[in-house]
């Protein structure tokens, strides 16, 4: 058991894991004013796995049509060749750097959904993004999507990895005053660091913590939550150790920090650190100018680095548990512009991945000859339904309530 008298003995400082002292705090406050009736979801052993495709990624190149004359005349640049696209169904394939998506595709482990956005389509990086880690177009709903939702699932008590992120702070659709989540690039970083001290001898950081203890004494509730926190942290930092320990993976992973990333979420996976919700983030979508290099690269980094989870996964028994979704806030403009490149458009495309995914493409294909908004697809899908397919099928829990009403769901899950 980790107490104040070992805090203050250690002198550690401000943990290094993505959360300081401000969401610590936060996080104790919010907690002693949860509702205790409230019913949470039991704990069905599932994990989502989140891959972010930061900046818009081009669905049409990564779903292109193959045969299609309206794509063709659109993108005579940076447009797919026929005779490259590694053909799915329906008329649609896979850019041809997801050879091994399409591999997996094969294997009945990959479903595709088409035409996914929102009403009133917002064209700027940051609001698009805001709505999607809220779950919702008009931004009233509070904290993430995935904070609210791991706030409903049951876990074991003091859980530190019931959500995990890969990256340097929480991402927003993660937060949640209530819980802590862990923020890590790599295990061995995953500590308690202590500060710089000044010429006095006196850490600043240690001494905020240390005043912050002071004002919120063991006695008070605030105090024994702060202190259930820091200890929390401390569990979290030795289990992860622990476990990198012990942990070989399957597969050889690319050299990627995309890559990197999902071997330290499939570490704390095999290592069943009680993980329930994993980040990871690989940007660089924002294809302006010069595209075709730029996404043919990140395709091949994303296909790689999902593969090898994959793999991973299977080999050490946990695939059957591990969902993976990808999503980007917004997709490219049909016609491609005068740089080389594709600005800011609105559908896109999703990717589930794993054992409990039914094979197949989901959604209509939007139209390419009857455009909106200058130029850009009319969405198909509402990314809402969506995450009640993946809250409702896969992580057990009830989406009205967090999305704010029911939305119709998606068959790309299998049944149970």
């Amino acid at each position: 058991m980790f107490n104040r008298r070992d805090f203050v003995k250690g002198g550690v400082a401000l943990v290094s894991i993505g959360t300081t002292a401000q969401s610590l705090l936060k996080g104790s406050v919010a907690f002693a004013a949860q509702h205790p009736n409230d019913v949470l979801a039991k704990n069905n052993g599932k994990i989502l796995v989140l891959v972010q495709m930061a900046g818009g990624n081009d669905g049409l190149n990564t779903l292109p049509p193959i045969g299609d004359a309206a794509y063709r005349s659109a993108r005579k640049i940076i447009g797919v060749a026929d005779d490259a696209i590694l053909p799915l169904e329906g008329g649609y394939g896979l850019h041809p750097n997801l050879s091994g998506l399409k591999t997996l595709w094969g294997e009945g482990r990959l479903a595709v959904v088409r035409g996914v956005g929102y009403p009133q389509q917002d064209y700027s990086h940051f609001k698009s993004m805001a709505i999607w880690q809220a779950g919702d177009p008009e931004l009233k709903l509070q904290d993430g999507w995935l904070g609210r939702t791991l706030e409903k699932m049951e876990s074991e008590q003091h859980d530190p990895f019931k959500g995990f992120n890969i990256g340097t702070s929480t991402p927003p659709e993660m937060r949640i005053a209530s819980i802590p989540i862990p923020s890590v690039n790599d295990p061995a970083d995953y500590n308690f660091a202590v500060g710089v001290r000044s010429a006095t001898g006196t850490d600043p950081r240690t001494a905020t913590l240390m005043k912050l203890y002071e004002q919120y004494p063991a006695a008070s509730p605030y105090g024994v939550l702060l202190e259930t926190t820091v200890e929390n942290a401390v569990t979290s930092a030795k289990q992860l150790a622990e476990v990198a320990k012990t942990y070989v993976p399957a597969v050889v992973y690319p050299e990627t920090s995309f890559a990197s990333g999902l071997s330290v979420l499939a570490e704390a996976i095999v290592g069943n650190l009680g993980m329930r919700v994993g980040h990871v983030t690989l940007g660089g979508f924002d294809t302006h100018s010069g595209q075709v290099e730029d996404h043919d690269r990140l395709m091949t980094t994303l296909d790689e680095g999902l593969t090898a989870f994959y793999r991973d996964l299977a080999a050490h028994g946990k695939a059957d548990d591990v969902l993976v979704l990808t999503w980007s806030e917004f997709g490219r403009r049909v016609q491609e512009n005068a740089s080389g490149g594709s600005d800011h458009g609105s559908a896109s495309v999703m990717f589930a991945l794993g054992n409990g995914v039914q094979k197949g493409l989901y959604g209509d294909a939007p139209s390419l000859s009857k455009l909106i908004d200058n130029g850009n697809l009319s969405f198909t899908t509402d990314f809402r339904s969506v995450y009640a397919t993946v809250m409702e099928r896969w992580l057990g829990v009830p989406s009205e309530a967090i999305l704010g009403k029911n939305w119709d769901q998606v068959g790309f899950i299998r049944a149970a």
